[in-house]
């Protein structure tokens, strides 16, 4: 069976590491602790010009919740004209209404917007009240892919309500799994869900090498805890024997 790899990327590094280890497509991410948001205009640039892969970004303006203001939206429009002029693949989107039902208006907007590109829903439909009321609502929105973990923090967790997705789905929209994917659960995946697409980040960390490290601060400041002298980036030896676990 043909399977298509997205990795998770947080940098151009990383996308270029996907490449090497035989992914098929990326979704370039910002804000990785805040669960990804909208990569910078350079980024996407940089990326496009040295993949030879697929490229897809996030169009997210900000962490929390899925609930945008006009102004927010306003953004993400802008942010989909911008990608599309500088030739990414797709992108990757969600809005949600306050009561946890999918905003069927500005979802279609923005897809209207991303005319000519691909279109995958992500996570937000995790936060979602009604799994199955969603899907048929993503579904008839027209989005080629549905980014998801069941609903529980790890794929893995939500392996009874993925195998579900991806039976009522059929042919009408991809179920592609993400969180927590890895190499030791990806063959446990595929064989239970019989997904086909499969979403994960494979980054290890990196030491920084700077050599003079002020102890008394961290940028994030006390709340968010990031080590800034470890960077965490794709391997592309770990991609590749994450798909080598599905052959």
């Amino acid at each position: 069976m043909d399977y298509k790899i997205e990795i998770c990327a947080n940098s151009v590094a990383s996308c270029l590491e996907a490449q090497k280890g035989g992914a098929y497509r990326v979704e370039l991410c910002a804000g990785i602790p805040e669960g990804g948001t909208t990569p910078s205009y350079g980024e996407i640039a940089v990326a496009r010009e040295l993949l030879n892969i697929k490229l897809n970004i996030i169009i997210r303006p900000r962490g929390g919740d899925f609930l945008y203001s006009d102004v927010e939206h306003k953004t993400m429009l802008h942010d989909i004209e911008i990608a599309k002029k500088l030739g990414v693949d797709g992108v990757v989107i969600g809005c949600l209404k306050a009561d946890g039902t999918i905003d069927m208006e500005r979802n279609r907007e923005l897809i209207a917007a991303a005319e000519g590109m691909s279109v995958t829903f992500h996570r937000a439909f995790d936060m979602c009240k009604n799994p199955f009321e969603s899907l048929e609502q993503i579904i008839a929105l027209g989005c080629d892919t549905l980014l998801t973990s069941g609903q529980q923090p790890t794929a893995i967790e939500g392996i009874s309500l993925l195998s579900q997705l991806v039976e009522k789905a059929g042919d009408r929209i991809i179920i592609m799994p993400g969180s927590g994917v890895n190499e030791d659960n990806i063959a446990i995946l595929a064989d239970e869900t019989k997904a086909k697409e499969f979403h994960f980040s494979a980054r290890e960390p990196i030491d920084s090498k700077m050599e003079y490290r002020n102890p008394d601060l961290k940028m994030g400041g006390a709340v968010v805890e990031i080590d800034e002298f470890v960077n965490n980036v794709t391997a592309a030896d770990k991609v590749k024997r994450t798909i080598d676990k599905l052959k």
